[in-house]
């Protein structure tokens, strides 16, 4: 049970370390500030559960920096992946297109970004992930499953909220539209843009998104 509570944190710590990498990567190429994610608290999941992954299944590696690397690579492309092509199916929506991009797989995965998982991969394994459990080991283990509890429930709470926000993409009416991508995603950014906050966020966080409907006869 402690090293459930344990595992749960380190999702949690580095799905907000992942969302602050990100807003900061936004930052220095949009010269503002945005709320990276889908999510409204600022966290990006697919970090903590790319984390684990890496925790879990490649610390038979750690002695093997090369193949750590590789394999780092190789999970987080994978997860990144089908993250972008499960969303796809469930929101119609393409949250991230690496299509301009040199090297890139349909789109949902790049060159670039997975070596920079693979020099993650090592950074979490050999720096980040020792001073993580120092600070964790520092806690009381009592205490920590309090902390932990909460903010998984903030977590849970945030997602279910989330996930229906974004579901407003498939309400959009573009029924008069032409069946082109672009003239699609401008009229739900626009949508989405004039619901709230909340929507308007989402909005923003993800500027290059591509909605995916499909033609009706």
């Amino acid at each position: 049970m402690d090293k459930i509570f344990m595992a749960i944190s380190l999702f949690l710590m580095y799905s907000f370390l992942g969302w602050i990498m990100e807003s900061i990567y936004c930052m220095i190429i949009d010269k503002k500030f945005v709320n990276r994610g889908f999510m409204i608290g600022p966290v990006c999941p697919i970090y903590g559960v790319g984390c684990l992954l890496i925790l879990i299944f490649l610390q038979k590696y750690k002695n093997d920096p090369a193949s750590l690397f590789c394999m780092a690579v190789i999970v987080c492309s994978v997860l990144e992946y089908f993250t972008s092509y499960i969303m796809e199916k469930i929101f119609k929506t393409r949250w991230w297109d690496y299509s301009q991009k040199k090297f890139s797989l349909n789109g949902r995965i790049c060159l670039d970004i997975s070596i920079a998982f693979g020099v993650l991969g090592l950074l979490l394994t050999y720096i980040i992930n020792p001073f993580m459990l120092d600070i964790l080991y520092m806690i009381d283990i009592n205490l920590l499953k309090i902390l932990t509890s909460f903010f998984f429930i903030i977590f849970l709470v945030d997602l279910g909220i989330s996930a229906k926000i974004i579901y407003n993409v498939k309400s959009v009416d573009v029924s008069s539209l032409k069946d082109q991508t672009e003239e699609m995603s401008e009229k739900v950014k626009e949508v989405l843009k004039s619901k709230g906050i909340l929507t308007r966020r989402v909005a923003n966080a993800f500027p290059n998104f591509k909605v995916k409907y499909k033609s009706k006869k």
